[in-house]
């Protein structure tokens, strides 16, 4: 679908979304979609809202559906090593997309990528959330599930596995560790703990990085930049492919 230009965050909020569930990938999903569907919203209603409030409707489609948000399945990832991400529809709604044959070379679980994805999405939306942490210095984005990124951690909903997840809690930094649960599965014991598999996107004298607990995460992480996909770097992006258009013109 041809994008008429950039668009950010042309969502309502305090509705709840429809989600468009669709398969664009030529790589078969080695699993039945209909029933994936099923434990997606399962685990959005009975395990996201009442942490997190963000109830959804998830929608098995063709393509994109005017109004609604978007998970859509393809073959190979469009950023460099990236298993999934959430971005924008063309339309400007929130949108996850899960690469099907790049999460089989990687050996990961097609289920718990689009889980990742589904609970960050519907945490940030727009992908522009931001907290104070730690590092007073630093802002930490407000990524639901990559701290705790680790297929192992994994619980299962209908048969699928499915992403842990941390609570608003993490992001409080008054708490006392072990004070109160800070992720669905109780790995996590105090605010902005990142596990062995996790990572935290940080944003710290005008430039973004990537904190990880461990050398192997940061190794992993060195062919996937996953900073990219955070909106202000698109906006900027945008503006930047905008003005080389403009120059073109003239």
């Amino acid at each position: 679908m041809k994008r008429s230009g950039p668009k950010f965050a042309a969502f309502d909020q305090g509705q709840i979304p429809q989600i468009a569930v669709f398969n664009q990938a030529k790589t078969p999903l080695g699993l039945n979609l209909d029933a994936l569907i099923a434990a997606l919203q399962k685990f959005v209603t009975d395990s996201v809202v009442p942490v997190w409030g963000t109830p959804a409707r998830l929608v098995k489609t063709t393509d994109f559906k005017k109004g609604a948000w978007a998970v859509v399945f393809l073959d190979t990832a469009d950023q460099a090593n990236a298993l999934a991400y959430h971005d924008l529809t063309p339309d400007g709604f929130p949108l996850s997309k899960v690469f099907v044959k790049t999460i089989a070379d990687d050996k990961a679980s097609l289920s718990v990528a689009t889980s990742h994805e589904l609970v960050e999405m519907l945490v940030d939306p727009a992908i522009n959330m931001l907290t104070t942490g730690p590092d007073a210095k630093a802002a930490y984005a407000y990524e639901a599930a990559d701290p705790v990124e680790d297929d192992s951690l994994a619980f299962s909903v209908n048969g699928f596995k499915m992403t842990d997840f941390i609570y608003p809690s993490y992001f409080e930094i008054f708490r006392k560790p072990g004070s109160t649960k800070f992720d669905y599965r109780g790995k996590v014991k105090k605010p902005f703990q990142i596990l062995a598999g996790g990572y935290q996107i940080v944003f710290k004298n005008g430039k973004w990085s990537q904190i990880t607990a461990s050398a192997a995460k940061a190794r992993d992480l060195k062919g996937e930049d996953r900073r990219q996909h955070r909106s202000e770097i698109r906006k900027r992006r945008a503006r930047e492919r905008s003005l080389k258009s403009h120059r073109g013109r003239r």
